[in-house]
């Protein structure tokens, strides 16, 4: 039988932040040529697709996410025919390639701004988003950067404020200007004729602004969103009303998603930040005519506990209608997830077991879902000397906050090799850390216990099982530390429940369930309709 779902639903995506995961040339940064040399290391992981995180021509003020040419590979990343290269690999090996297109901004240095700036009546005058002072010379509003101080900068050749939601080298796009729009449609579609499968969409909350420059209202307790930074940055004290999330954002996904259609089976995925995620992600995705799936940061931040992950499993499926989420415990810029938890009260003890369970859980939910590079060997954060940070964020707001650094750092590929076999540079971009080399991808994948091969077993053993892949769930009410559902297709039940804590747990199961044997993860039983699952350890069945 064919398989007619759409391939994203469902799917497994693997984050690579290309800087990082394998040099092919000795200059001591990753480049594409690596990914290329690694992707059979993809699929025997077991992912559907991967997800390349910027490599357009850049300053690399905030590492290719400030954009000067998005046609154009960097030249530290390579040339146009080593990305037609690698996608022509990827694909014959079944894998669907994401890009990550930074839509919002774009960099100082881009031709565009290099001319916008130059006058006020010239053909790109109003391209970016330009304002007058106030009376006292002060910028126009009070909007903020994320990255600390006003989100406006003055320019002395038009004697005018322009804003920026980053950077002052990322100056934001006037996508109220219907030139703007069909240029950045193109750039688009210029990586969908060669063949992109999808498009995840950076910082897209902050595609349009207020055409008033209405400020901010202050912010109360209730309404700070913690973005993963420092509680110090200003930029949480305002209600982002004006500078999010405007409702002519919509119009826009309208005309993105119209331009994928003609390209057959595209998707697009928003990271939606800032914001409330559940709220907006519902709104972005509700129908055919916008975007496919939602991406947000609320399971990647330190406050994890078993009453938030069951509130947003239950709030983000209670809104969801024609959408579909795509989960994530980790990215390029938060703290790693074997680090961040390790040591919560009833997370401590066996960081390899609770890997291990938080892999199971991430890629038993409902909806796609996110594997960031590394992740898969458990990769803990590095702590990098203040001396060989380059993140402009950590920086800023250092030693408060140490930035993304630490979540960034090489790939270990060979763990008695220099560098952990990433590079045969003297020094790479960003150190790997000593502790990195013994969880090497040669080390791991020769020890059948590790985390690399409990994740190769449970994404095998998931293809056997549609109910994980595109079944519908229902929570069940078990007491905590313990989570569960059960996800359903056709007449398939098939019951999931994990052990969130260092310690055996029991509890009653009504029902009459079959106990399957799921690799990767200890295994709990039944006997008697009771359930009894040790640390870290999960239970999947299905109905008798």
């Amino acid at each position: 039988m064919t398989d007619s779902r759409p391939w994203w639903r469902g799917a497994i995506v693997y984050q690579i932040y290309p800087r990082s995961f394998f040099d092919s040339d000795g200059d001591g940064v990753g480049d594409l040529a690596g990914v290329t040399a690694k992707l059979d290391y993809l699929v025997d992981l077991g992912v559907d697709a991967i997800w390349l995180s910027p490599f357009f021509k850049s300053p690399m003020k905030d590492f290719g996410y400030d954009v000067a040419d998005y046609r154009t590979v960097d030249p530290i990343f390579g040339t146009n025919d080593d990305f037609d290269r690698m996608i022509e690999a990827a694909h014959a090996r079944g894998l669907k390639v994401v890009i990550d297109m930074v839509l919002p901004h774009c960099s100082d240095r881009h031709p565009w701004f290099e001319e916008s700036r130059q006058s006020r009546d010239n053909p790109k005058a109003d391209w970016f988003v330009w304002a007058d002072p106030k009376r006292d010379g002060t910028p126009p509003n009070n909007w903020l950067s994320v990255f600390g101080g006003p989100a406006w900068t003055y320019d002395p050749q038009r004697s005018q404020y322009y804003m920026h939601h980053f950077l002052a080298e990322q100056p934001n796009l006037n996508w109220n200007n219907e030139d703007v729009v069909e240029a950045m449609l193109g750039e688009v579609a210029f990586w969908l004729d060669k063949g992109v499968d999808g498009l995840r969409l950076d910082a897209i909350t902050t595609l349009v602004h207020d055409a008033e420059l209405r400020d901010n209202p202050p912010a109360g307790a209730e309404q700070v969103i913690d973005m993963g930074g420092s509680t110090d940055n200003p930029f949480v004290r305002q209600w982002h009303l004006f500078d999010r999330d405007r409702p002519e954002i919509l119009d826009r996904f309208e005309r993105l998603r119209a331009l994928c259609k003609r390209y057959g089976d595209r998707w697009t995925m928003a990271e939606i930040g800032d914001v409330d995620p559940i709220g907006v992600g519902a709104k972005y995705t509700a129908g055919d005519a916008r975007l496919h799936s939602y991406y947000s940061f609320q399971l990647t931040h330190d406050d994890f506990g078993i009453d938030l992950l069951r509130s947003i499993i239950h709030r983000t499926e209670s809104s969801l209608s024609d959408g579909w989420t795509t989960y994530t415990l980790g990215n390029h810029d938060t703290v790693r997830v074997a680090t961040r938890w390790a040591d919560l009260p009833g997370l401590d003890g066996d960081p390899t077991a609770l890997s291990k369970l938080l892999t199971a859980l991430l890629f038993s939910l409902r909806g796609g879902a996110c594997l960031y590079q590394g992740d898969e060997l458990g990769l803990t954060e590095a702590d990098i000397p203040y001396e060989q940070r380059v993140d402009p964020f950590g920086l800023r707001f250092w030693p408060v906050y140490k930035g993304r650094d630490g979540c960034r750092t090489p790939m270990p590929w060979t763990a008695d090799a220099p560098h952990a076999g990433f590079t045969t540079a003297q020094r790479p971009w960003l150190p790997v850390p000593p502790e990195h080399h013994a969880l090497a991808v040669d080390r791991q994948g020769a020890d059948p216990e590790s985390i690399l091969n409990a994740v190769r077993g449970f994404l095998a053993w998931r293809r056997r099982h549609p109910a994980l892949i595109t079944g519908d769930k229902r929570l069940l009410h078990l007491p905590a530390p313990l989570f569960g559902m059960e996800r359903l297709s056709g007449e398939v039940r098939m019951l999931c429940v994990f052990n969130l804590s260092n310690a055996v747990q029991e509890t009653e199961i009504g029902g009459s369930w079959k106990v399957l044997e799921a690799p990767g993860v200890a295994n709990g039983g039944l006997e008697g309709g009771r359930a009894r699952l040790p640390a870290f350890g999960a239970l999947y069945a299905t109905a008798a």
